[in-house]
């Protein structure tokens, strides 16, 4: 069957693409776009010509079995030139998404028309590259240079409705696309045809607004180079005619195709694609999912009630007494309205997300539930005893999980009725916000319950990665090691500013002592006392000494650093110092670079040991935990692709 098929409607003609899923650009799809060029052009017939795709979506983007290898004829870039350079204009009609090489595509056609709800993008910097096909040329004659600088340099899609603003888009249609798009087409002939886009004017901005775009691009891409390259490319366009533009973004296209940050963001890419849906459970049908329950309402257990309710699951919140009740309310109300001031909602879907939520002390309010979450304190004795109660309240079927970091989920389901339903899910906090789930079943879990928690990390948007059971999981387990590290350099003499000034240059959003400031040092602190009252052998830490001293981080105004009230930024310690004098022995000196490879080591080494217990599957799922829970940079793999663990 062809990808490409042509119908007539008059003397429009419409070109249909039908190469599921996504109609990626394929060689075989590109090649049916070349030749219904020529077939079009040769028929005296045809006017116009409407681009328009079955399925799910416009074409978008490239075809990922394609990454990595040789390029075949015909190249995008001289599609994209032979569909501008028709005689017979072509009107691209999107809906879903027209992505990359996709809106590339767009931008070679005359028009482009939309129905509400598509959206448009380059996403190439996501991938380590620029766009290769004239997406840094075309897109400011479209839209203007400030607008093209910030579509292609954060990668990120924008809707229909602003697209038409922005004059990506000529229409916006909200009922059938191909009628809308063919008397668009119509219309158009009756009226003198815009030029080309690649003809169209830009307006080159002064060297004052390449200067200030550098640095914000630069801030944000957090060490990533395909950002700036896409910004040199966007500063050609603007300044060079186009053909030159269109040689200078080829050529940076093919230097970054093969270059490291390319083949990690590739590897994330591929990972990330495979991760909601294990091959291991092909074939296995989850438990649908309806309503849900979440039982305490405090920072996490309000969250993941957020979480759910962004899904667009009704969701029944349980917490002992009526005002824990009202807290986890207040709660759940502070989340939708900080994301109704950042713009993330209306006022509308706000108050939607709250009427969506029952808060009640009673548990027989769970009794449609098809899956209830635990979210309350991190003790054994407190979660057994919700979970009683989910016996006695809930179907039989329901899924019934827990939210733990630490405690090992086989104590938690003990006494649990069909232990198969049981089942560990591990958000990170925020909850609404954090994309990872780790996914920890006991022995006893079945595959539908398995496949029902992978199914709610495809519902919330999350990157689920499967874990097996030991102390803090896989992630929490390499944080613990790289903390560890990270002390062990301040026990040689290695200042703490300097090793968390490494940790951010190699990509970090914050160092290891940062970041612990701003957790709370008492969290990790209280964990490990409470293996000690259990009898475990727990070396101290530099940690447990500040915790003693009344040092907890950022809330009590000091932890591994000073914090002038008010004030986030972390000075230097002369009281840590003098604290940790005794247990400073040496006076080693390493640079920056030296400091995250060693760092980043220790991640890896627990990461192979993790593997090796067969506590995950893959590195790739490793890579994936570090990335979406703890802000490795994606542009570096994650710690197992980074020292070449892969």
């Amino acid at each position: 069957m062809s990808v490409v098929t042509i119908s007539r409607e008059g003397g429009i003609a419409v070109v249909t693409v039908d190469n599921p899923p996504v109609n990626a650009l394929g060689q075989a799809l590109r090649q049916g776009l070349w030749d219904a060029v020529g077939s079009l052009e040769a028929d005296p017939a045809v006017r116009a010509v409407v681009l328009i795709c079955a399925g799910r979506t416009f074409i978008a983007g490239a075809d990922v079995t394609e990454f990595g290898k040789p390029p075949q004829a015909p190249h995008l870039p001289d599609l994209v030139d032979r569909i501008e350079g028709a005689q017979k204009p072509w009107v691209a009609a999107i809906h879903g998404s027209a992505l990359g090489g996709g809106f590339e595509v767009a931008m070679g056609c005359r028009f482009r028309v939309a129905v509400e709800g598509a959206s448009v993008g380059l996403p190439e910097v996501t991938l380590g590259i620029v766009p290769g096909a004239s997406g840094t040329v075309r897109t400011p004659r479209l839209a203007g240079v400030e607008a093209a600088v910030d579509l292609v340099t954060s990668g990120k899609p924008v809707r229909a409705g602003k697209a038409l603003s922005l004059g990506l888009l000529d229409a916006v249609f909200a009922g059938d696309l191909q009628a809308n798009a063919v008397a668009f087409a119509r219309e158009a002939l009756t009226r003198d045809l815009p030029p080309p886009v690649s003809a169209r004017p830009v307006t080159a901005p002064d060297p004052a607004f390449w200067d200030d775009r550098r640095k914000t691009v630069a801030k944000a891409a957090k060490g990533a180079d395909a950002p700036l390259r896409a910004l040199d490319c966007l500063r050609k366009a603007a300044e060079a005619p186009f053909t030159e533009a269109m040689a200078f973004e080829r050529q940076t296209f093919l230097d970054l195709r093969g270059s490291d940050q390319a083949a990690a963001l590739r590897h994330v890419f591929f990972a990330e694609r495979a991760a909601p849906r294990p091959a291991r459970l092909k074939g296995v049908d989850p438990l649908p999912l309806t309503t849900a329950g979440v039982i305490g309402g405090g920072t996490m257990g309000a969250g993941i009630a957020a979480a759910l309710r962004d899904a667009g699951l009704p969701v029944v919140l349980i917490e002992r007494d009526n005002e824990a009740v009202a807290r986890g309310i207040a709660n759940l109300r502070a989340i939708f309205a900080g994301a109704v001031k950042r713009g993330k909602l209306t006022e509308a879907q706000a108050a939607d997300r709250m009427a969506g939520v029952t808060a009640t002390t009673d548990y027989g309010a769970l009794s449609d539930a098809d899956l209830v979450i635990e979210a309350v304190f991190e003790e054994i004795g407190v979660k057994r005893a919700v979970f009683a109660q989910l016996a006695q309240a809930c179907r039989p079927d329901a899924v019934l999980a827990t939210n733990t970091s630490y405690l090992d989920p086989r104590l938690i389901a003990e006494g649990v009725p069909d232990p198969g339903r049981f089942i560990g899910l591990h958000f990170f906090s925020p909850a609404n916000v954090m994309r990872l789930l780790e996914i920890v079943p006991v022995p006893e879990t079945s595959d539908r319950t398995l496949a029902t928690g992978f199914a709610l990390g495809r519902m919330l948007g999350k990157t689920p990665v499967q874990s097996g059971i030991c102390e803090g999981f896989i992630g929490n387990r390499i944080l613990k090691r790289y903390r560890a590290g990270a002390e062990a350099l301040v026990r040689q003499g290695i200042p703490i500013a300097d090793i968390d000034a490494a940790m951010r240059a190699y990509g970090l959003a914050m160092g290891p002592f940062e970041a612990q400031d701003l957790g709370g040092l008492d969290i990790a602190y209280l964990q490990r006392e409470g293996a000690r009252a259990a009898g475990q052998d727990v070396e101290e830490t530099l940690g447990d000494i500040l915790v003693r001293a009344g040092r907890k981080g950022q809330k009590t105004g000091g932890g591994w650093y000073d914090y002038a009230p008010g004030d986030r930024r972390p000075q230097p310690s002369a009281a840590v110092a003098d604290l940790l004098a005794d247990r400073i022995a040496g006076t080693t000196t390493m640079d920056a670079d030296a400091i995250a490879r060693h760092l980043v080591a220790e991640m890896a080494a627990e990461g192979q040991a993790i593997l090796d217990e067969g506590i995950a599957a893959t590195p790739a799922d490793i890579d994936l935990v570090e990335i979406h829970g703890y802000g490795f940079p994606r542009w570096r793999g994650g710690p197992m692709w980074a020292v070449g663990k892969r």
